[in-house]
């Protein structure tokens, strides 16, 4: 936990030129700020402070690179037309991130002491946020083992750092529908090791994957499970659900699936708008034999980033099955303009998730 009740501030004295609504693009661009804190073993977590975006400076044999101790979450913060901040469910960002905390050995950070942060990194760099329909500032926290040691064991220093990007709208022309390729050789994660953690490891493992799937014009790899390689888990970084029948259906988190915050907030409006949903193992083959029968309708993945990404295509082994003819589903759209609606202040939010600065 934190260790101090105060935040140093430093004001950059160069002020950076902000990216045009063209130039943002995704994580490419960072404000003039960032917010820094360190732990040491017998201290704790110390010396909090808001500091000019600049390098880390590391001794080569910091233990992040060569253990992979490190952990991170992804938020954003949102413009209202009315030109207010506002944040999406944060202290479940913060308190996911100690989850993976514990994953990892990492020590715990006191949440709403992070959440303080946060807020007033934002209320310095409020001009960063953009106020196009659809932008929104990307928010990026991490903490990594710092400790110069080649032993393996959990370090005895860390940083936590918080830094933040300007970003535009993640579908720059609409919503358009996504392929994906269920992968059949590699896997993400299995039951007992880190799938359910936040940390770098799971998207390395990921990368060769991925490439082979954009080598075939896939945007996505829907991952199976480790151990029979038949249950449906994710789609790359997002989670994922179908709806067959009339019925929505999302794998259950079972110690290898990412507990997605947006994942979680689809269940909420789907049950407030009486849909009947199932949280519960899916096999592929159920989703073939769906498509065979005409009842696969829709298919979704959800993540911070897209908020949702409708499925237009699956490949499995030879086949290609098409979902509502590669076309956006109704509930997917429901969703997305439910959510982005809540996110950016044109929709009643009615479950208490936003934050206002």
């Amino acid at each position: 936990m934190s260790s101090t009740n105060t935040i140093t501030t430093q004001l950059t004295l160069t002020p950076k030129q902000k990216p045009t609504a063209e130039q943002r693009g995704f994580g490419k661009y960072f404000t003039d700020h960032m917010f820094m804190m360190d732990y040491t073993l017998g201290q704790g977590w110390h010396n909090a402070r808001i500091i000019p975006y600049q390098p880390i400076s590391l001794d080569p044999s910091a233990m992040i690179f060569h253990y992979g101790q490190s952990v991170f979450e992804g938020m954003k913060a949102y413009k209202t037309a009315d030109g207010d901040i506002q944040l999406f469910r944060p202290e479940r960002n913060f308190k996911r991130l100690n989850a993976s905390n514990e994953r990892l050995c990492i020590p715990t950070i006191d949440e709403q002491f992070a959440l303080e942060a946060l807020k007033q990194l934002l209320a310095i760099d409020r001009e960063w946020v953009p106020s196009e329909p659809g932008a929104s500032l990307y928010i990026r926290p991490y903490i990594f083992a710092s400790e110069p040691f080649l032993g393996v064991a959990p370090a005895k220093n860390y940083h936590f750092i918080i830094i933040m990007s300007p970003v535009g709208a993640y579908y720059s022309e609409g919503i358009n529908p996504v392929k994906i390729v269920v992968e059949k050789q590699y896997v993400r994660a299995v039951v007992g090791g880190t799938g359910e953690a936040k940390t770098g490891g799971n998207y390395a493992s990921g990368l060769k994957a991925q490439e082979l799937a954009s080598e075939e014009g896939y945007s996505q790899i829907l991952w199976l499970d480790g151990k029979e390689n038949r249950y449906i888990e994710e789609v790359g970084s997002m989670n994922i659900f179908f709806k067959i029948n009339g019925k929505v259906i999302t794998p259950a988190l079972n110690g290898s699936i990412l507990p997605g915050i947006t994942r979680d907030s689809m269940l909420h409006l789907l049950k407030s708008n009486n849909f009947d949903v199932e949280e519960r193992r899916i096999t592929i083959d159920e989703i073939v034999q769906a498509f065979e029968e005409g009842t696969l309708e829709e298919a979704f993945g959800t993540g911070t980033a897209a908020v949702i990404s409708p499925i237009g295509q699956l490949k499995w082994q030879d086949m290609k099955l098409t979902v509502n003819d590669g076309q956006i589903g109704e509930v997917t759209k429901m969703l997305y303009d439910t959510l982005t609606g809540i996110q950016n202040g044109t929709v009643e939010d009615k479950f208490d998730w936003i934050v206002k600065l």
